[in-house]
């Protein structure tokens, strides 16, 4: 029984709108139903975001993993500091509906996998005594180059309490593997097979609540022209461009309507047999970066938090 690996997130918003906007520009199509919105990557006929609008403010609702042996997992849940819930209203009851200790939401399905990605263009460079690339250009003029579009939706970060609790929920009942951490602040989280170093990931944080949705693209030129250009478009903050010590992935996060992130990401270490992998404790120098400009003050803000802790509200899903 395990986690195979990340098929989307739902959040509550008060209106469509902004959001639908805000992943559009990013490069995602937008289908909408009523008070409902899905937003889906290049080629995927299922969302990757979905956005509940109509609600006081906006908060995470649940995160959908593809996932094996439901009924193993159902019965793990509880020893790890969960429990299986049902359906929350509106939704469909298939698959595995389960609650981690603090209330975060999860509904776990199994869904055939995702369609292997074509192999793009090389992203090559020349170094000392490597040259790969000789009579000709590594870049076109800018207007020769398309929008960015988000291939897949990667990993996803999300607010805990009590990290080492989230850990110890997808790891012993979820079935995942911890790839790494840094103390008890941050920890990456990946399935145990043919799997991008994190699928989830937890920061630490006064309440739950959802920090960012990853998506990859094909190069890292692209993360830096698509960060750019969402940035223009969304006159919000951000963080980028940079490479994370943890995962080696290249970064660009854009601030979303809500506080919240985007990131454009290229270049992920891969974990093809967990049983083969040595996670690392890293100290916190190495957290959130190897290289970038300075962080924003309010990067790991929890503003799901400020809301619960103003209004005393229930998780979404209650």
């Amino acid at each position: 029984m395990a986690v195979l690996g990340l098929l989307s997130v739902t959040l509550e918003v008060p209106a469509l709108d902004p959001g639908v906007k805000f992943y559009t520009d990013a490069g995602m199509t937008a289908e909408i139903d009523g008070s409902t919105a899905q937003l889906r990557c290049a080629d995927q006929n299922r969302p990757s975001i979905t956005l509940l609008g109509g609600h006081d403010r906006k908060r995470l609702h649940h995160v959908a993993l593809r996932a094996e042996d439901l009924a193993g997992i159902a019965e793990n849940v509880p020893g790890a500091g969960g429990k299986v819930v049902t359906a929350p209203d509106g939704f469909d009851a298939n698959g595995l509906w389960v609650e981690d200790p603090h209330g975060t939401l999860y509904h776990l399905v199994e869904h055939p996998a995702d369609a292997a990605q074509k192999a793009g263009v090389p992203f090559e460079i020349n170094a000392p005594g490597r040259i790969v690339r000789t009579r000709r250009s590594a870049i076109l003029p800018g207007a020769s180059y398309p929008p960015a579009r988000p291939l897949r939706l990667g990993h996803a970060l999300l607010f805990s309490p009590d990290v080492p609790a989230s850990v110890a929920f997808v790891t012993e009942g979820l079935g995942m593997g911890l790839a790494d951490k840094s103390q008890d602040i941050i920890a990456f989280c990946c399935a145990t097979k043919n799997s991008d170093h994190h699928v989830l990931a937890f920061a630490k944080s006064p309440g739950i609540g959802f920090h960012h949705a990853s998506f990859q693209v094909s190069d890292p030129d692209e993360v830096g022209r698509g960060g750019r250009a969402l940035l223009a478009k969304s006159e919000r903050g951000d963080w980028g461009l940079g490479r994370h010590t943890i995962g080696s992935n290249f970064f660009h996060y854009i601030q979303d309507p809500w506080g919240s992130w985007f990131e454009y990401y290229s270049d992920m270490d891969f974990i093809d047999d967990y049983a083969l992998w040595s996670p690392t404790n890293y100290e916190l120098s190495d957290s959130l970066a190897s290289w970038g400009p300075e962080v924003p003050h309010d990067f790991v803000h929890n503003y799901e938090a400020d809301a619960q802790a103003a209004f005393g509200s229930a998780p979404a899903h209650a």
